[in-house]
């Protein structure tokens, strides 16, 4: 139940080179509750080097901050598996025409 709230959540941030949120474009790798009050996220980015790093990192943390209860958010930026269109939501594939 909470992993869907947090998921809820990270919808709203959106890489503001693509306009696509940072879930659909399967950047989101994983999330662990270790404690009601604690959230850890596994996240990539499209390209290693993106100058967008820190700003969508801090956009995920202070955004699952926001979700009551949470009071700890740890957020993990890692590059295996890397990350390639494939990865995206159904919809972002239909909206690009991905196969």
């Amino acid at each position: 139940m909470m992993e869907e709230k947090i998921r809820e959540a990270l919808k709203e941030v959106v890489d503001p080179e693509l306009g696509i949120n940072v879930v659909d474009l399967g950047l989101i790798y994983g999330i662990e509750c270790p404690s009601p009050e604690e959230v850890k996220i596994r996240m990539t980015l499209t390209v290693k080097g993106c100058p967008l790093a820190h700003f969508l990192t801090q956009q995920v943390k202070e955004r699952v901050e926001k979700i009551e209860g949470v009071k700890k958010v740890e957020v993990e930026l890692v590059w295996d598996p890397p990350w390639n269109p494939s990865m995206v939501s159904p919809e972002v594939k239909k909206r690009f025409g991905i196969q």
